[in-house]
């Protein structure tokens, strides 16, 4: 006989109870983190984390070495150099390692946030523009890390990019090792099953094929995948764990492809369009257009459509007073050059699909219909001037400018402007200016005040047409020589000074603005949302776990079943599962009459959570059966010989077997 080589801990080995020498156990090193030790004489440090190493190897996750085990170097003395090629293979090894994976997803999601916080040149330039001139000490700043262009600055494309090719990186291997697992058969039994988390065992009369071939037909109609290796049925379970950690990171790298396509190739455009105007899609009828790099115009879908009329209504009592209720856009519409004209309904969130590119109502205001008549009462100008809404309740401002067809009244041609400001209900002045107390159009005031000269628009210089340069033009002047304004109720009208015109307010009507984006990686961005919260919720709620049946004939000829299992991760559901197993297997395999450990006798009370007395005449007797006393850890003492069976370990009720986790 052979002894147990020495422990690091320890070393020494001790003998066990009966004098019998411990022989290393390859097996249950590999599969169970059991240790080449007798049972009173494990070290528990080293039994702890060779216990951690079996479970671990359950999972299908590369291993990271450390650079001394890459570098060669041994214990002692410092980490020699590795070299560039080492260098190489650890900087790789940490950028598509989970940890770093993490640590750049969180990355990614900060530097979202100024995206969402400060205004992006890509989104309104009005507002990026607006925000420079009210924060000139920050916008130096800003523009030098790039925060009014955050997702295609230099600094947040390399953490994209790095993202990109560490999920890569970290699904290759893990998908080869799934994959060889998924060919492969649940390992061989090891020899000391008692060592596992959840163990039980019984004696039955059945004969050990007979109890092997049934458990095989129970293990798989609970979908284990199971084989006969030697005296024992080994079976595993889970495998759709690591299938769902793949997915969810396979998902994530869906999500950035389409989060990439559709910056590339997606176009973008705003458009006002008045009551009766209409709108056809291309380049030229855009009020503002922005495409990615790689779009092409050609791509445009033909379609047009016309407002046919707005609809907004709001709350008129109560305490949510002007709160809106409907906002619907209805509009005829046709697709390509000669499609036949149909009706819709644009509402917020229900935009108009016309061959992939989408229609979305994002706002809407008043737009007062004016006339302007030179001194001779000729009708210069007769259109409706949408005004941009500064409140709720759609108090609006903007400019009137009248830039061909105007002559004073000494025939010389000159432009005209009016600043404009309109309230759709009026309520009075306060604090010097109008202001509305209802956003629907129940007494409309338009305020003008006039001015005549340049309004700069031959400069080539871009304006904005809700505001009126001032800085080449004169007013207007009353009988008091001040600025000539006044407040309009429709139908009523301005006349200019020394009878150079009149401007009339005629009436209101309403305007709609739309955007209308075309995004092709939406649909596959909705996909790899969904794919990856199944795969992380399969990730987290199914756990990996094995369970091997062992039937020998011990030396009386009554047949031994020992049941245990392994999962990769503690749980208070494996025992149960082993108990489920145990209790179907039964039925083929029933306890051996006379058990002392047979469940429900007498001495049981029927209570299945306590293992039974085993009946005794009295007499001291000769046999294998156990001490029900005795711990469960050791082999119970006879009076002359181990209740070890074959397998080397004791028999142990169902009930007997320890808390998954415990220490052995």
């Amino acid at each position: 006989m052979s002894k147990a080589n020495s422990s690091t801990d320890t070393g020494a080995d001790e003998r066990t109870d009966t004098g019998t020498d411990a022989r290393t156990d390859a097996s249950a090193r590999q599969d169970t983190g059991a240790d080449a030790r007798t049972d009173t004489g494990a070290d528990e440090r080293a039994q702890r984390r060779v216990d951690r190493a079996a479970g671990e190897r359950l999972s299908t996750a590369p291993r990271e070495e450390s650079p001394e085990a890459e570098s060669g170097s041994g214990s002692g003395g410092g980490v020699p150099a590795m070299g560039v090629i080492g260098w190489i293979r650890w900087f790789w090894r940490q950028l598509t390692s989970m940890r770093v994976a993490l640590i750049l997803l969180f990355l990614l999601s900060l530097g979202a946030i100024p995206g969402s916080l400060i205004p992006q040149t890509s989104v309104d330039d009005f507002k990026v523009q607006e925000f420079k001139d009210q924060h000139t000490t920050l916008t130096p700043i800003y523009e030098k890390f790039q925060l009014f262009d955050v997702y295609s600055s230099v600094w947040f494309s390399a953490i994209y990019i790095l993202l990109f090719v560490s999920l890569i990186g970290c699904i290759v291997p893990r998908t080869g090792q799934f994959v060889g697992q998924l060919r492969s058969r649940p390992p061989g039994a090891p020899k000391r099953l008692t060592r596992l988390p959840a163990y039980t065992t019984w004696r039955t009369e059945a004969d050990p094929e007979q109890v092997r071939e049934a458990a095989l037909g129970v293990l798989g109609k609970r979908r284990f995948r199971a084989h006969t290796v030697g005296d024992a049925v080994a079976a595993e379970k889970g495998y759709l764990r690591e299938a769902g950690n793949l997915v969810f990171h396979v998902a994530l790298i869906v999500m950035l492809v389409a989060f990439a396509t559709g910056q590339l190739f997606k176009s973008e455009g705003g458009k006002l369009v008045v009551e009766g105007d209409g709108f056809a899609n291309t380049l030229t009828q855009y009020d503002d257009f922005k495409s990615g790099s790689l779009y092409d115009s050609d791509t445009l879908a033909p379609f047009s459509f016309v407002l046919d009329r707005f609809v907004g209504t709001y709350e008129e009592s109560g305490p949510q007073r002007g709160t809106p209720r409907t906002f619907e856009a209805r509009v005829t519409y046709n697709q390509g050059a000669d499609g036949p004209d149909r009706k819709a309904v644009i509402r917020v969130n229900e935009p108009l699909v016309v061959d992939g590119t989408k229609v979305y109502l994002i706002a809407h205001g008043y737009a007062p219909v004016v006339t302007v008549r030179d001194s001779k009462g000729k009708v210069v100008s007769r259109n409706a001037v949408p005004l941009l809404p500064i409140d709720n309740n759609i108090t609006s401002t903007g400019a009137i400018k009248v830039m061909d067809g105007y002559r004073d009244k000494n025939g010389e041609k000159t432009q005209l402007g009016f600043k404009a400001f309109f309230v759709p209900t009026f309520a009075g002045h306060g604090k010097g200016e109008m202001f509305s107390q209802f956003p629907g159009a129940e007494y409309p005031v338009l305020a003008l005040s006039a001015y005549h000269g340049s309004l700069g628009v031959d400069s080539g210089l871009p304006q904005n047409v809700y505001q009126l340069d001032t800085s080449k033009m004169e007013e207007f002047k009353d009988e008091n020589g001040e600025l000539l304004k006044k407040m309009l109720r429709p139908g009523e009208k301005l006349d200019l000074s020394n009878g150079e015109g009149s401007i009339t307010f005629e009436g209101i009507e309403e305007w709609a603005s739309f955007q209308i984006s075309q995004q092709p990686g939406n649909g596959l961005a909705l996909g790899g949302a969904i794919a990856a919260i199944a795969g992380l919720a399969a990730s987290l709620f199914i756990q990996r776990r094995r369970v091997w049946v062992r039937a020998v004939r011990g030396a009386d000829g009554v047949t031994v079943v020992e049941m245990a299992g392994l999962g990769r991760s503690e749980s208070a559901k494996l025992p149960e599962e082993l108990g489920d197993l145990a209790a179907a297997l039964l039925t083929t395999a029933p306890v051996a009459q006379g058990n002392p450990e047979k469940p429900g006798n007498p001495g049981n009370s029927g209570n299945p959570e306590k293992p039974g007395k085993p009946e005794s005449s009295g007499k001291p007797e000769k046999s294998e059966k156990p001490d029900a006393s005795a711990p469960a850890d050791r082999p119970a003492a006879t009076h002359e010989d181990d209740a070890t069976n074959e397998a080397g370990s004791r028999p142990v009720h169902p009930a007997e077997a320890p808390a998954e986790g415990a220490e052995k």
